[in-house]
């Protein structure tokens, strides 16, 4: 089976030129202006639009088990989703419970993602530390292709990591050549401001933000970024949401460090106001950590993302309906923490970043997918438009438009923090791996067709890392 994506403008994340694109099998055969067209080949016709990779989502949380319940997305449902948006590849995340085999938690999920729709890859969270994680690590690494562990900062009395158990991963990590990722909170001072929040009667949804201040991630990034420092590793930073994170980035880069830095659209669009909304259902459905900031760390993120100390953008997907969220009716502490946004990613980028201004289409590929792929070590196959990668493509017309909502979105959630916004840049055709996804308007995801990405160890930025630190 082949298809001809004819007429188009390919963008990849150097520049852009006009282009036919064909597609054999599950690879791009060809690149070129006016491709004979071999006999059988379906014909798009990409006039007036373009052809770029396949957006890439590095953080997201399909099924996720967490605050005793379950996301309603699962790797099909959410999969699909991100087709419809023009994503065609997630990282997600392995959490093992505390003191759960690194190897158990691993299968679980892996049997969970059998259904996926699109192509999928693991970071595995470290919870605890002992001989059989540090054993686990080595194998995930040498056998599975995980080549990047996951710390979570936060949530005490669950899976936070202390200092010990950062030293001890970052250093296996270095052995190994994977990069370790951290979310970026201070556990330990949130739940003590959650705990005087309550006594104090604030147990409402504003209740969320006020635990969660700029400072307690600015903290976190920048004690993870010191002991990175110190170790001699790379370090990778989720969801960064808040001038002090990013100011911590830019003073490790600017001092020769090697650290990446990660945004979710949400932040970059969405400010704290929403959990000052009476209307409980409205403000619990933004409840995610970090929270939405006040209106000025959104302009200070998309700086960030403009001068290269942000790298990629995510979504953190993770979804909770309204009734999952009803937990924590009367404490905010309890309401599960996770917003939806896969499907419209690519579209508020594009038309709040490219539409304004403040990115090139080229610049729009780099941090939706060509960034992602070269941090995570599946470029070339992933994230370029080039001969022999996976046809893992978006036709995208930068004319068009939607207007959001949870009434028309296939997220499995009855929720959207983007809702009502009309956005213009939108997917027309999705292709995951030669397979033709989505057609203008016609979800054809397939159950199972996604597959499980190993990725080497390693890769340019580690090995870079290595030469310059001499560790490892």
């Amino acid at each position: 089976m082949s298809t001809l994506i004819r007429g188009g403008t390919v963008v990849d994340a150097e520049h852009s030129y006009r282009a036919d694109v064909l597609i054999a099998g599950e690879r791009i055969a060809a690149i070129g202006e006016d491709l004979e067209v071999p006999i059988g080949t379906e014909v798009i016709d990409a006039g007036g639009q373009l052809v770029m990779p396949g957006g890439i989502d590095p953080h997201t949380h399909m099924q996720l088990p967490f605050m005793g319940t379950v996301a309603s997305d699962d790797f099909y449902s959410g999969t699909a989703a991100g087709l419809a948006g023009g994503t065609t590849s997630i990282i997600d995340f392995v959490i093992p419970n505390p003191q759960q085999p690194l190897m158990e938690a691993f299968e679980t999920w892996r049997g969970w993602a059998e259904k996926a729709a699109a192509d999928y890859a693991f970071h595995v969270a470290i919870t605890w530390w002992d001989e059989s994680v540090h054993r686990d690590m080595g194998l995930l690494a040498s056998e599975h292709g995980v080549s990047s562990f996951k710390h979570f900062m936060a949530y005490k009395n669950a899976i936070m990591c202390d200092d010990e158990v950062l030293v001890n991963s970052f250093s296996r990590c270095i052995e190994l050549g994977a990069l370790p990722t951290v979310h970026a909170e201070n556990g330990e001072l949130v739940f003590r401001l959650q705990k005087a929040l309550v006594e104090r009667g604030i147990t409402g949804p504003e209740g969320h933000p006020m635990s969660r201040p700029p400072a307690v991630e600015g903290e976190a990034a920048n004690r993870a970024i010191r002991i990175a420092e110190v170790l001699g590793t790379p370090l990778y930073i989720v969801h960064n949401s808040c001038i002090p994170a990013l100011q911590a980035i830019a003073r490790a880069r600017g001092e020769g460090q090697r650290v990446f830095g990660e945004v979710l659209a949400g932040h970059l669009l969405i400010d704290d106001s929403v959990y000052r909304n009476p209307d409980f259902e409205f403000a619990a459905g933004h409840v995610m950590s970090p929270p939405f900031r006040p209106k000025e760390h959104q302009e200070a993120l998309w700086q960030g993302l403009q001068a290269g100390h942000l790298h990629t953008t995510a979504t953190d997907h993770c979804c909770f309906c309204a009734p999952q969220k009803a937990a924590g009716k009367d404490d905010f502490t309890k309401i599960p923490n996770g917003c939806a946004g896969i499907e419209d990613r690519m579209s508020v980028l594009w038309h709040y970043g490219v539409g304004s201004g403040r990115l090139t289409p080229s610049e729009f590929v780099r941090v939706t997918s060509t960034n992602a792929a070269q941090i995570f070590n599946l470029y070339p196959r992933k994230g370029a438009v080039a001969v022999g990668a996976d046809a893992d493509l978006v036709v995208w017309d930068p004319a068009a438009s939607r207007t959001i909502s949870a009434k028309t979105h296939h997220q499995n959630i009855d929720f959207n923090v983007f809702e009502g916004r009309t956005v213009t840049g939108v997917a027309t055709h999705t292709f995951s791996r030669g397979l033709l996804a989505w057609a203008n308007g016609d979800l054809r995801a397939v159950r199972g067709h996604g597959r499980y990405l190993k990725r080497p160890l390693g890769g340019d930025y580690v090995e870079a890392n290595r030469r310059r630190t001499g560790a490892g």
